[in-house]
């Protein structure tokens, strides 16, 4: 026996009896069972002492020291000694290679974690290893189900947004001859807002029973730990929260108010321009000059950009003016966010808060004629229990955001997914391994 290269090898229950070169690189290693369980009949446990005869076996081994390995196990046949036993005879069969298996459980192992850990695809870890597509998948599914763990880990705030998954999927009902969605285009993920653990499961369909189901058959006690939900300006979900956690209070992610005010200024400069020369603005136009400006925060523009922005707008006039005054708005109210606890690093005063919100609410009142003005501020009229929860929280949705990206960064990667749950699978997969490394360090 070779002690030194049977530790090299990594297999435990066999060991080398001699190691070859097979002339194309790689090595072939000859092993022999070194595990007396391995006698041990798989159905009755009784030890066999009686020899049947050997068998010469070739299980797909890691490679090792950057070269392939070629295994050729000698394994013995033995009969079962227990005369009530149905099994009459069996193989030799060790924990690193299992009975009927063509590859070794490090190999298994390596194929799983490259996918779920190294953020390869199934293809990729295939042609490293060597391993056909169906046999890594399966590799891939039982390693996740041995590091993901099945309920959620516990938060106190939970963040949920969607992102589009594809093409609905629509089927005819051969009885009613309508024809009826069998897979929607979106889903809705559920991550952790604060503490970095990456997503904690995703649903089909962007609708209220979706989320609140999911949340519904999560344990009682993960529920009760859950304070907030932070969600972007959707009533469905809102709805959803407060059916299935109606303890929990909703926050409002900040970036999605500044996206609407944006929104809304970007709506009246259109109409306004169009109004005042009957087309687009284009090259030449007052307004065409600043249309980026106008996108810029305040304290991002220089002195002689503040000076342009606001003398190209005093040339056009009333609509000019009226644009102005629109984009002062959308600054008074980055000034009523900017008093958040996460910027400003201390615990909001409310005093402050209700001065700065009154100064934007007055500025709207008196651009009254202004219908973008008033939609924006009815909304923040609506929203405003959350966006107050925001100011003296500081809680975000950003780590949606964040894992959105890295679920269409793992679609583009595999060229698409036919399978949804393989989709799922994989986004949490890959949402989750930094957690995953922080917690088990290698």
């Amino acid at each position: 026996m070779n002690e030194a290269a049977t530790r090299l090898l990594g297999l435990e229950g066999v060991s080398v009896t001699q190691v070859k070169d097979d002339g194309a690189g790689g090595s072939t290693v000859y092993v022999v069972t070194s595990e007396d369980s391995a006698r041990a009949c798989p159905s009755c446990g009784v030890f066999a002492t009686r020899l049947k005869d050997y068998r010469t076996t070739r299980p797909r081994h890691l490679p090792c020291g950057g070269r392939p390995v070629s295994i050729r196990w000698r394994k013995a046949r033995w009969y079962c000694a227990e005369p009530a036993c149905e099994r009459g005879s069996f193989t030799e069969a060790i924990h690193a290679v299992p009975a009927g298996m063509r590859t070794t459980t490090a190999l298994r192992r390596a194929a799983g974690a490259a996918v779920c850990d190294g953020s390869r695809t199934v293809v990729q870890a295939g042609r490293d290893l060597s391993l056909s597509w169906p046999i890594v998948q399966r590799c891939f599914e039982d390693y996740a189900a041995t590091v993901l763990p099945e309920t959620p880990p516990a938060t106190e705030a939970v963040g949920i947004d969607e992102t589009r998954r594809g093409k609905p999927v629509w089927a005819q009902n051969p009885a009613t001859q309508k024809w009826e969605l069998v897979a929607d285009a979106w889903h809705i993920g559920f991550v952790d807002a604060i503490g970095g653990q990456g997503l904690f499961g995703q649903v089909e369909g962007r609708n209220a029973t979706s989320v609140a189901d999911w949340l519904s058959s999560q344990p009682a006690s993960w529920r009760a730990q859950v304070r907030y939900v932070a969600i972007d300006l959707c009533s469905t979900f809102r709805a959803a929260v407060h059916r299935a956690l109606p303890h929990a209070t909703v926050v409002v992610d900040c970036f999605h108010i500044v996206q609407l005010a944006q929104r809304h200024l970007a709506d009246l400069r259109r109409r306004l321009t169009w109004r005042q020369h009957g087309r687009r603005a284009r090259k030449g136009d007052g307004i065409y000059t600043v249309r980026k400006l106008l996108r810029r925060n305040k304290e991002d523009l220089t002195e002689d950009q503040r000076l342009l922005l606001k003398t190209e707008l005093e040339y056009m006039g009333t609509y000019g003016r009226q644009i102005h005054a629109a984009w002062q708005a959308k600054e008074l109210l980055r000034d009523l966010l900017g008093l958040a606890v996460s910027r400003t690093h201390h615990a909001p005063d409310r005093s402050a808060i209700s001065a700065a919100r009154h100064r934007f609410f007055t500025h709207v009142a008196d651009h009254a004629h202004l219908h973008e003005l008033l939609t924006l501020a009815e909304t923040i009229e609506q929203w405003w229990d959350g966006i107050e929860t925001y100011l003296t929280t500081g809680i975000t949705n950003a780590a949606s955001e964040g894992n959105n990206r890295l679920i269409k960064l793992e679609a583009r990667n595999a060229f698409g997914f036919r399978n949804r749950a393989n989709q799922r699978l994989r986004s949490r997969c890959a949402t989750t391994r930094r957690s995953r490394r922080q917690a088990h360090p290698h």
